[in-house]
């Protein structure tokens, strides 16, 4: 079996660390290594069950200083980079924006020019593999989806930090010859998601009797994918996706936030042995964030076509699966929930 070198930045975060578990497990010939920063979000617990697998290596490393990654990637010589390393977070790109532009476009120019400097003209089995969002494509009104060519129209801080590494990936592999593929996905949820983003959040505020901030009327609509799904369409992409291509990734799963939100207290309450209708009692409507885009949703029919991907479980099936997660980890929670996180939440939700 081929022996190569593997680097997923980001790898101690929510869909990195399923990354990393997945490479881990399925390649034992390969060597991972993971870079994470370990900021708020990035949590080594999350890889607790494979961290002493002798094909796994852990660095801790900013992707924003140049220096530092071009001296790690002089050193382990990496074939594949799997980029997901990132802030991505919409309400905080909204106060502080340039951690954004930061993180997410000088960290990805930086991992560039370390990979172009080692890998030179020798770029055959080499590759760069950029992993970015849906939100780089603006909103949708009520109909149509975001293909492979809908063009760019980003409208936060967070997506345009995004749209912007995407064309500098892009712009790589058309000026200097770099093995690059890109993705875009819809939103992710699943074990180990950090309790800002919505499932999670509300999950643990429904076991904390807390109320449940749904912005604005909750009509907007996302696409939700279970993140053990986005990692194999991760694993095919990196292993069988076309160079210069991009792939969208996306669950066939729409729903407004408002109904998702009923969903999720319902199952809830069957959960905690609660009287149907309990939790929904704790849902708030709070005021709309600014740029708020109104509904995002992925046309994956090329990753099907041509790799052969699709989502295994439905949404009521993943999401059933990552409430049982939650309530079996509870120590996890309460260990991510703690500190400058309850500070930021009151002040992001004034509740």
């Amino acid at each position: 079996m081929e022996q190569k070198k593997i680097l997923i930045t980001g790898g101690a975060g929510f869909i990195g660390s399923h990354v990393v578990r997945r490479f881990v497990q399925s390649y034992p010939n390969y060597h991972i290594y993971n870079l994470d920063a370990l900021t708020y979000a990035g949590n080594l617990e999350n890889l607790k069950d494979i961290e002493s697998a002798s094909n796994y290596h852990f660095i801790k490393a900013d992707i924003t200083e140049a220096s530092l990654v071009q001296d790690i990637f002089e050193r382990h010589q990496f074939d594949g980079i799997i980029h997901l390393a990132a802030e991505s977070h919409v309400d905080r790109s909204i106060s502080d924006p340039l951690a954004f532009v930061k993180t997410n476009v000088f960290g990805t120019v930086n991992l560039l020019n370390a990979a172009k400097s080692i890998w030179k003209n020798n770029t055959e089995n080499k590759r760069f593999y950029h992993i970015s969002t849906d939100e780089v494509y603006g909103t949708l009104g009520e109909t149509g989806l975001f293909t492979e060519e809908t063009p760019y129209a980003p409208n936060s801080p967070y997506s345009a930090s995004k749209a912007s590494s995407d064309h500098f990936v892009r712009a790589y592999g058309e000026t200097y010859g770099m093995p690059i593929v890109v993705s875009n996905c819809s939103n992710n949820y699943g074990p180990n998601h950090f309790p800002e983003k919505l499932i999670p959040l509300f999950i643990n505020n429904i076991i904390e009797q807390k109320p449940l901030p749904v912005y604005g009327d909750g009509n907007y609509t996302r696409d939700w994918l279970y993140v053990v799904d986005h990692a194999k369409a991760i694993d095919l992409i990196f292993h069988q996706g076309k160079n210069h291509e991009t792939y969208n990734i996306g669950g066939f799963n729409e729903w407004k936030n408002i109904d998702l939100v009923k969903l999720l207290c319902e199952l809830m309450d069957k959960k905690l042995g609660k009287t149907q209708g309990t939790s929904s009692q704790l849902i708030t409507f709070v005021k709309d964030r600014p740029g708020h885009d109104l509904r995002y949703a992925i046309d994956a029919t090329k990753i099907q076509r041509e790799l052969g991907w699709e989502p295994s479980v439905t949404f009521e099936q993943g999401l059933q699966m990552t409430i049982d997660w939650y309530f079996e980890n509870q120590d996890w929670l309460k260990n991510v929930t703690s500190g400058s996180y309850q500070t930021y939440y009151q002040t992001q939700y004034s509740i």
